[in-house]
């Protein structure tokens, strides 16, 4: 669809920069361009047609706000200098003008030449974009309200070890040998989804269900890319997840667009944080953000994803094997997913929509996992380490249960390292549960408590 054909200036020069939006805010032109640059990727971080329809409406008015702002801008410009010329002065409008908007250095508005460099920076929806906060905040506000009105949430997706996993092809084990064999010699499950990309060096591995998990949450959300990883990778990812460009559009946030260094923000989405949900396998990158994050299990297909991370096992990619279509993390993330949605919206609620808090929603679902169960740690924490201050004590308190330093008849589960403890021996004693701590761990990213039968704990000195 032509901008050019609908901008509401009737101008050849609004039509001919409006083409020029056009093709800077596509996408799939931008990941063209990006073959000519050179890919590098930080090591920790290498619906319907009903709503298809919707999307595309949405992105256009996008388009097509930009575009009147940049072509006021235009005009605006050619005034000031056509005043300066006749020694006229500038209009007190403009010099009143709050500059919702600067482009290459001029106000979207008045045309102004602005050097503030305050507001924040929307270089990944179009080159020199920076938008003053007043008017991110209003547009959020109109956006939330559109989306609500269809139901819909905000979804920030990390890429690596999140939704694929990536390798440098220098970086492929003799194990994985394989993995270079012609694509009819591959197993038939690696066939549409490992992709060898010779001119960024690397290979990426699509995480099972990917292609479902997008198709199915691109019905409840409006869906971002946000990544550490360069632009250039960050567009190549993209069109592998994304080849009919149906789900992400422009909205594809790579490390160049963060406002702050090694830091991943909220700032450049245009959404409003009570309606974001964010998936991501590092939670350290999202400090002012923890609220909105559902922690992806990382997923290591490759060997040098493995080693880098500190893991002394074989990959899935050496073990020939993959994570389950069915019960992998994605199938898993999805259902909560679908929860949360389900109760944001739920038309028994007499809050106001635009009142709702996706966090605190959030927050309910979580507390429902570990809901009846209370802990007491062995052998777990340093001496003398607050133990309340833990990372495994706050998790499980995340997941609804009830924490505690003491025993008595209601603990329901002790968590150790070593059944040598007397709280330890005492759990088997009572009859009560003594798991390892990974049952925490592992009930917190499949939001499900799990059998304890899974997680033995075994004497410190037989280990």
């Amino acid at each position: 669809m032509s901008l050019a054909a609908d901008s509401p200036v009737p101008s050849s020069s609004s039509d001919d920069l409006a083409a020029f939006l056009d093709a800077e805010l596509d996408t799939a032109s931008d990941a063209s361009a990006g073959r000519e640059e050179v890919a590098k990727v930080e090591e920790s971080d290498v619906g319907d047609e009903g709503d298809y329809d919707l999307d595309l409406k949405r992105v256009k008015r996008c388009k097509v706000e930009l575009s009147e702002g940049i072509i006021n801008l235009q005009s605006s410009s050619s005034q000031e200098e056509s005043a300066e010329v006749s020694g006229g002065s500038s209009s007190p409008k403009n010099t009143m003008c709050p500059h919702p908007g600067v482009y290459a250095g001029m106000c979207m508005k008045c045309g102004q030449k602005v050097d503030d460099e305050t507001g924040v920076p929307f270089g990944y929806i179009h080159k020199n974009l920076r938008l003053a906060n007043d008017e991110v905040a209003r547009l959020r506000d109109k956006d939330l309200k559109n989306l609500l009105r269809h139901r819909k949430l905000y979804l920030v997706l990390d890429l690596d070890h999140t939704l694929l996993n990536s390798s440098r092809l220098a970086d492929i084990t003799a194990e994985e040998g394989y993995l270079h064999d012609q694509r009819d010699a591959l197993p038939d499950t690696l066939k549409s989804s490992l992709f060898r990309l010779g001119w960024m060096h690397m290979m990426t591995k699509l995480r099972p269900f990917v292609h479902t998990f997008l198709k199915e949450a691109s019905n409840l959300f409006e869906m971002y890319i946000y990544t550490m990883g360069e632009r250039p990778y960050a567009l190549e990812m993209a069109k592998l997840l994304d080849p009919g460009d149906i789900y992400f559009n422009s909205r594809i946030i790579a490390q160049g667009d963060c406002t702050t260094r090694h830091q991943k923000g909220l700032d450049v989405v245009l959404g409003q944080e009570s309606a974001v949900l964010i998936l991501d396998d590092t939670e350290a990158v999202w400090g002012k953000h923890k609220e909105n994050l559902i922690l992806m299990e990382r997923y290591h297909f490759f060997a040098s994803s493995c080693k880098h991370f500190g893991f002394n096992c074989k990959s899935l990619s050496e073990l020939r094997s993959d994570e389950s279509e069915t019960d992998g993390q994605l199938a898993t993330v999805l259902k909560i997913l679908q929860r949360v949605h389900s109760l944001f919206f739920d038309e028994g609620r007499k809050d106001d929509l635009e009142d709702q808090d996706v966090r605190q929603v959030l927050k309910t679902v979580r507390k429902e996992v570990l809901r009846d169960c209370k802990i007491v740690f062995t052998h777990v924490f340093p001496t003398n380490f607050p133990a309340e201050h833990h990372q495994l004590w706050k998790m499980a308190e995340q997941l609804g249960a009830t924490c505690s330093t003491k025993l008595d008849a209601s603990v329901t589960h002790v968590v150790s390292m070593d059944a040598g403890t007397d709280k330890s021996r005492w759990a088997v004693q009572e009859k009560k549960f003594l798991v390892h701590p990974r049952w925490i761990e592992a009930s917190n990213y499949l939001w499900q408590k799990q059998p304890e039968e899974n997680f033995p704990v075994t004497p410190a000195n037989s280990k």
